[in-house]
């Protein structure tokens, strides 16, 4: 990747520290005042309005928005930006009726693998679990990369010393104070990231001035809002379908839905919180389809700082990183804290460990684990956007039969196992490697030219679309 110096890099990393040590602190020193097993888990489920809804909002928008939605808008035109902005709010509306049913179900819950262990045994809920843990360990992986590639570009920073400072902070406060520590750093960093972002759409759209406009995008790149183009339709409905699946599985939400002081409360914070999301990754998208029309060589992933840093003025790098790492730590937090809540929870009844093992100890433990493992994958600066597909590719295998189950009684254990591990095969071999050309199936099992030119040209939406649907099919023939 292009090494772009915009500040110096002894500044980038006193501000990456002083921010960490910031919400380190205030997380820790909060969380002094509400210690307590409930506290950790589910906040004591008294959460108000404010402090519910932006929680919702800085946990669903981390550091990934800057990277992914214009990433996507480079190759799959305004239909990857819709259905992006659509697929992340989406499951606010979906929470606001099944949240209601949990609460009324299970009112002492703290996760959604706890009411799945009433409806399916043991062999279910295992890989239900596994997938859940994987898929959020991935989501993890991608943030920590993301804030790590920002500041990377921003001062050549090398990307193990971003990925260290805000794993070791956010987890110190995180593990120390839980889902109350990371609902409340979640408010400081909501308002910061609003302010933030404010300001970036102010220089961004002076500095771009009539190249930040529609009429621009269709007289450069005509293709990407065009009814004809047909990565429009695949691409939108691929990313509404990936990132919808995904976060109706991140148990950061469900820990949310219980947190809740009432319903009442969780209700309007699920619509404002979707009303909110929409436009800021909307905006992001558009982004990209405004960089990419400016220069068709742009590196996707870089395309809203392409536009942002082009005058390269220091303020507005310190604002990125700011703004960065903001996200990713409201981000982090509330993932670490799901890992942690579902170790807690439901190993136990998962795995029949002994009765007298200190569950919260052995989840710290796991997780200090996985965030090893997380840094070392973060210093390797994967894509962002790769990195959260193959995340959103597992839960698309999941969702129809794990929700359709809610609802159906007569959906049985072994066909909801089956459908869901046909699913997961039948996707991965469709899945594009890194550089979307080939896949399992198509290019390495068997050759390209094998297959018609579709197939080879919509991997990511076909592996996607199998993922998500054959489940259903299974069921029908079963």
């Amino acid at each position: 990747m292009d090494k772009v110096h915009f500040l110096h890099q002894s500044s980038s990393l006193i501000i990456v520290i002083i921010i960490s040590l910031i919400f380190t602190v205030i997380g820790v020193t909060y969380s002094k005042k509400h210690k307590g097993i409930n506290n950790y888990l589910t906040a004591n489920r008294s959460i108000g309005f404010f402090s519910l809804t932006t929680s919702l909002i800085a946990s669903a928008l981390g550091a990934w928005i800057l990277f992914g939605p214009a990433s996507a808008a480079t190759w799959g035109g305004i239909g990857a930006v819709i259905g992006y902005a659509l697929g992340t709010a989406f499951p606010m509306i979906f929470l606001i009726s099944l949240g209601k049913k949990i609460r009324k179900d299970f009112p002492k819950g703290s996760t959604l693998i706890e009411f799945l262990r009433k409806r399916f045994s043991k062999s279910l809920f295992k890989l239900i679990l596994l997938i859940t843990v994987f898929y959020m360990f991935i989501f993890l992986c991608a943030e920590v990369t993301a804030v790590a590639i920002l500041i990377n570009y921003i001062s050549g920073t090398e990307l193990w010393i971003t990925s260290l400072i805000v794993l070791l902070g956010t987890i110190t406060y995180t593990l120390y104070g839980g889902l109350r520590a990371s609902i409340f750093t979640d408010n400081i960093q909501m308002i910061v990231i609003i302010i933030l972002f404010f300001i970036s759409i102010y220089y961004l759209t002076s500095f771009s001035g009539d190249q930040f406009s529609f009429s621009f995008i269709k007289e450069k790149k005509p293709d990407l809002l065009s009814g004809n183009y047909f990565p429009n339709y695949t691409a939108g409905l691929t990313f509404f379908i990936a990132v919808a699946a995904t976060n109706l599985f991140h148990q950061g939400n469900w820990q949310r839905v219980y947190a809740a002081k009432n319903y009442e409360i969780l209700k309007k914070s699920l619509i404002i919180a979707f009303i909110v999301i929409i436009p800021i990754v909307f905006f992001m998208g558009f982004c990209g389809l405004v960089a990419v029309s400016v220069d068709t060589n742009i590196i996707p992933d870089l395309g809203f700082f392409s536009l942002l840093l082009k005058e390269e003025t220091k303020f507005l790098s310190l604002i990125i990183i700011i703004l960065g790492l903001s996200l990713t730590i409201s981000t982090v937090d509330t993932l670490v804290n799901a890992i942690s809540s579902l170790i807690v929870i439901d190993s136990k009844a998962t795995f029949n460990l002994k009765a007298k093992i200190d569950y919260l100890k052995l989840s710290k433990y796991f997780i200090v684990g996985i965030s090893i493992i997380a840094f070392f994958i973060a210093s390797k600066g994967f894509s962002v956007l790769y990195l959260f597909l193959l995340a959103d590719l597992l839960c698309c295998a999941f969702v129809l039969t794990v929700f359709y189950s809610f609802y159906n009684k007569k959906l049985d254990e072994k066909t909801a196992y089956l459908s869901i591990i046909v699913g997961l095969i039948a996707g991965f071999l469709l899945f594009p490697m890194p550089d979307f050309s080939k896949s399992l199936l198509v290019g390495m099992i068997l050759p390209v030219d094998v297959f018609p030119s579709f197939m080879s040209q919509s991997l990511l939406f076909l592996s996607f679309i199998v993922a998500t649907f054959i489940p259903a099919l299974i069921w029908k023939l079963r």
